[in-house]
């Protein structure tokens, strides 16, 4: 949940790569929010192919406002 609120906030919903603590949130949070249809990848970043850079879906948001 932590994941999905950080991006409520930011321009296009676009969610971020790392947590507060400035750990990389793990792959297995972003396909969880990916496959519930709380995010969608964004972009693919060439630079770092490995990176998920996704946003927040109107399914995210609503999740994010029940809680």
């Amino acid at each position: 949940m932590a994941y999905l609120k950080r991006g409520v906030d930011q321009a296009g919903g676009k969610l971020p790569l790392f947590d507060l603590q400035g750990q990389k949130y793990p792959e297995r949070t972003i396909r969880s929010c990916i496959d519930n249809g709380w995010a969608e990848p964004w972009f693919h970043n060439p630079l770092k192919p490995d990176w998920l850079v996704c946003k927040l879906t109107d399914s995210g948001r609503s999740v994010v406002a029940e809680d």
